[in-house]
């Protein structure tokens, strides 16, 4: 009976040890998990937002419009507010009207 005993508290040891480790590991991975999250929460908030495309020009002084306009482009893109790719998209389509 000794022997059933000491083989019953072994199990029991190592199975306590077991679940010890395992929950600590669980909470550890979902605290990292939780990190990623607000750090990625944090980098989206931080991203600028797209300004809005330039509004269709009046039909009146179309050129003088679509000059002001390009000026605003380049404003923002001297700003920082615009990357080069954007830049050049807006300009491509406020020229292609």
């Amino acid at each position: 009976m000794p022997g059933l005993l000491r083989g019953v508290a072994r199990t029991a040891v190592v199975a306590g040890t077991a679940t010890a480790v395992s929950n600590r590991v669980s909470r550890r991975q979902a605290g990292r998990w939780a990190q990623q999250d607000n750090g990625q929460q944090q980098q989206y908030q931080q991203q600028p937002q797209q300004p809005p495309a330039p509004a269709p020009a009046p039909p009146g002084d179309d050129m003088s419009t679509k000059i002001e306009q390009l000026k605003q482009l380049g404003d923002l893109k001297a700003q920082g507010v615009l990357t080069e790719e954007e830049f050049e998209a807006q300009k491509r389509s406020l020229l292609a009207t």
